[in-house]
């Protein structure tokens, strides 16, 4: 390509540096050369291949744009030795090559990374900014959480709705559940409360008519379906009022495990108790733990002749094992054996005790108001059965 095509500031410089002559124009293009900062130099340095850094992204467009608008370019350098801030261009328009050097501000960005680091920057800010508004979004359904875990653990902590409008509903909509679910129970206390009330009255007008009888076999008869009617009534109350009698306080687990084994001693039973001597105090209803121990002991003694009560601590829970030398139940009977009102002719022998079938039906209501179960097996130590329960702590 002939030099007279290059701009005239570029052409009036390879005139004057190949002729050693200044032709004409040769001011009026320095000064344009001089505007443009653009200085060419010949002989070349001898640039031969494209050259930036990795992070130059903008150096990429540029050496582009510099291939496709002058002519005759073979190199572009973005990696000045001397100085980054300018951009050296190998050029071989025709006769003879020379080297275009311009300052980098004038054709791109001084410092390209920059886009990285505001990228980045920003990213980190985002990141920040999410983390924190996630959190506190977070915050109030951990809150639901707790609260309904220990709801279901049969303890009742404050709780208010917070947080975006479809956590607080969620919210409002668990106070609603909480409120009806305690109401039912509460209900259903004061019904069968009050039936009991309304029955002791007939029953002891029965039990004082009958005092006033003869001695005679029929009467002996009378008192005791009498009896057992208080007792079956007292049975029912026990089973409706479940844990509204206590609330969760600090307890000491060790403490009541010897106080259901010495009430039982109390009563000609042959029990005796394994496990620590001391424990850690965990929080739960001692008067419903103590109901139900004691209907499992009642039960054990009732369907065996001897017991063992022992007290193993879990981590994160306790295990009361109550195990007797009785007939024990079918694993295919267990599931049933855990009902209310349900009694097992095959499994239990009913002639050594009165009951409607309600000890294990109090005692898996118990475990279950506490966040626990109440599981059944066999016991390895007495050959009968086995009782679980196991609470948290």
């Amino acid at each position: 390509m002939s030099p007279n095509r290059w701009p005239a500031p570029l052409r009036w410089t390879w005139r004057w540096c190949s002729t050693g002559s200044r032709p004409r124009g040769w001011r009026r293009g320095v000064e344009t050369a001089e505007a443009l900062d653009i200085e060419v130099s010949i002989p070349p340095a001898g640039l031969t291949e494209d050259r930036r850094l990795f992070y130059d992204l903008s150096g990429v467009v540029m050496i582009d744009v510099m291939r496709a608008s002058l002519p005759g370019v073979v190199a572009v350098d973005l990696m000045d030795v001397d100085n980054d801030a300018v951009v050296s261009i190998g050029a071989a328009p025709g006769r003879p090559a020379m080297d275009l050097t311009v300052s980098r501000r004038r054709v791109s960005a001084s410092n390209p990374h920059q886009m990285l680091v505001i990228m980045g920057m920003t990213g980190i800010f985002m990141t920040g900014l999410a983390y924190l508004f996630l959190r506190n979004q977070l915050r109030p359904i951990r809150r639901l959480a707790k609260a309904a875990e220990a709801f279901g653990k049969g303890r009742r902590v404050p709780y208010d709705p917070a947080g975006a409008s479809e956590v607080r509903s969620a919210g409002r909509a668990f106070l609603d559940m909480r409120a009806r679910i305690e109401g039912q129970i509460e209900q259903r206390t004061l019904m069968l409360s009050g039936v009991s009330h309304d029955l002791r009255t007939p029953l002891t007008r029965m039990r004082l008519g009958l005092s006033m009888l003869d001695e005679t076999p029929e009467v002996e008869d009378l008192v005791h379906d009498v009896e057992e009617m208080q007792s079956l009534l007292d049975t029912f109350l026990e089973f409706a009022r479940g844990e509204a009698l206590d609330d969760p306080v600090e307890s000491d687990p060790v403490a009541i495990a010897q106080r259901v084994v010495d009430n039982a001693r109390r009563t000609a039973g042959d029990i005796r108790y394994v496990g620590p001597d001391n424990a850690a105090p965990v929080l739960m209803r001692p008067d419903a733990v103590h109901r139900a121990l004691a209907n499992l002991v009642s039960n054990a003694l009732r369907y065996g002749d001897r017991s063992v009560l022992t007290l193993t601590m879990l981590d994160g829970a306790l295990r009361f094992s109550v195990e007797d030398d009785g007939p024990g139940i079918a694993p295919a009977d267990r599931a049933d054996a855990v009902r209310p009102f349900l009694r097992l002719d095959a499994a239990r022998n009913q002639d050594r005790g009165t009951g409607v079938g309600l000890g294990l039906a109090i005692a898996t209501d118990i475990a279950r108001r506490h966040g626990g179960t109440l599981r059944l097996g066999e016991s390895a130590r007495l050959g009968g059965l086995r009782v679980d329960l196991v609470l948290p702590r």
